[in-house]
């Protein structure tokens, strides 16, 4: 009945409208609305509500569940491989960062690190001595030692005479004294053996006759040439005693007694022989030494005059480079043969024990922060665009009824996880503020 109405009352005003000038026509539109509508409400007065509109911030929501995690956890293992010798703490304990948990058997270690600290320490001295230069106190220390070098020389040159005259004392002994049993015409161009052998005589009588011609020539006075003279004419008598010694071995008519005494006398010709060719050897010996001694001590009172050059600062500066270096690499060693904490925590976890064998690489000792925690959570792709850095997120976890945490989101992954084929991507949430009853694994909605 009402649909008829309104159609009627719209007929009407058709009609009417069409009769009358435009501005007749939009009163009489607004009219006929205003009567359709009084017909469709039965004739009521309508119940209007009136609102006042402001600008306001709209917030969205997105339900996650996560689990709570330490913000940091670390594994720790020997960066080199030995018998473990000392284990500090057990499971539970809290350390800090720096503090020693473990350790391999290193005292050598230990005395190369120590080393390598004593010869940086010396080459860094040098090189502030070389940077000083030279005190002249210095200068009159090296130039006294050159000259006391120079008298020691000379000292030993006046030594020449007694010892050359001694191994002739000593040589003569041996040909003309102790092997006279042996020979007779001893003096002559040919001597002879006095007692028959196999061995060749020829070169016997020759080697004697030339032992009785250096005899005869011997010089004592003289400089190192010789000393170099006498000790080749010590070789060619002790060569001629050899020989001898094996004729006597070959002999053919001699008793057992005089052999006995033949070959005594052999033995102490010998030694006189070989006692004065060492006593020519070390006075040798000893002017060569002193005269290198003389060269360095010359040589480091040169450089003192001369005072340092850019050279040889930069040189110095080179090896306490080098020293450094070393003592570094030593403290390298040290530390492979150390577990220690990087960080304030607890520790989790210890496999070391003591007498064991550890490898390198091997992990043996977990920490885990023992303060600071963090909520780890998967959110889905449908929310991950709602989700962004710094967010508040409001947090309630199992372990605490009735309690509610702040938090702030801080990260999250660039890349998507895939569990069992849904795609999500990993988020962390800070905690605004500590909390000491918190624990690793806790679940977080």
């Amino acid at each position: 009945n009402t649909m008829k109405k309104i159609s009627t009352i719209l007929k009407k005003f058709g009609a009417f409208v069409k009769t009358k000038k435009a501005k007749w026509k939009t009163a009489a539109i607004i009219l006929a609305i205003i009567v359709v509508v009084i017909i469709a409400s039965g004739g009521k007065k309508a119940d209007l509500q009136l609102v006042g509109v402001t600008k306001g911030t709209i917030n969205e929501t997105v339900s996650i569940t996560g689990n709570t995690s330490p913000v940091e956890s670390v594994e720790l293992s020997f960066g080199s491989s030995g018998i473990v010798s000392r284990v500090d703490k057990t499971v539970g304990t809290k350390v800090t960062k720096g503090q020693l948990i473990a350790q391999l058997n290193s005292s050598d270690l230990g005395a190369q690190v120590n080393q390598a600290r004593a010869n940086l320490a010396a080459q860094q001295a040098k090189l502030e001595g070389i940077q000083a230069g030279s005190r002249p106190e210095d200068i009159a220390a090296s130039q006294a030692a050159l000259d006391k070098a120079k008298q020691d020389l000379e000292n030993i040159y006046t030594s020449i005479t007694d010892t050359s005259n001694d191994s002739y004392s000593k040589a003569n002994d041996a040909v003309r004294v102790q092997l006279d049993p042996l020979f007779y015409d001893d003096e002559t161009a040919k001597p002879q053996l006095t007692y028959s052998t196999s061995y060749s005589i020829d070169s016997v009588i020759t080697k004697r006759a030339a032992a009785s011609v250096i005899l005869n020539v011997w010089q004592g006075a003289g400089g190192e040439s010789q000393i170099a003279k006498n000790i080749s004419d010590l070789s060619t008598i002790r060569t001629m005693i050899d020989i001898t010694s094996k004729s006597l071995d070959q002999s053919t008519n001699l008793s057992a007694t005089t052999l006995a005494a033949y070959k005594s006398a052999i033995t102490v010709a010998v030694g006189e022989v070989n006692v004065a060719s060492k006593n020519l050897n070390t006075l040798s010996q000893n002017i060569a030494s002193q005269k290198l001694t003389i060269n360095q001590l010359q040589a480091q009172l040169d450089l003192k005059q001369a005072g340092s050059t850019p050279q040889d600062i930069s040189a110095q500066m080179a090896q306490v480079a080098s020293a450094e270096a070393a003592l570094q690499s030593a403290y390298a060693r040290l530390s492979n043969n150390r577990i220690v904490s990087p960080i304030n925590g607890v520790i989790t976890k210890i496999d070391a024990k003591v007498g064991q064998l550890a490898t390198t690489g091997t992990p043996l000792i977990s920490i885990i922060s023992d303060s600071a925690f963090e909520v780890n959570a998967l959110i889905s792709e449908i929310d991950i665009g709602k989700v962004a850095l710094d967010n508040t997120v409001s947090m309630t976890l199992d372990a605490f009824p009735g309690e509610t945490f702040v938090g702030t989101v801080f990260y999250i992954d660039p890349a998507q996880t895939s569990a069992d084929g849904v795609v999500g991507y990993k988020i962390k949430i800070s905690f605004d503020t500590a909390d000491p009853r918190m624990k690793s694994g806790l679940t977080a909605n």
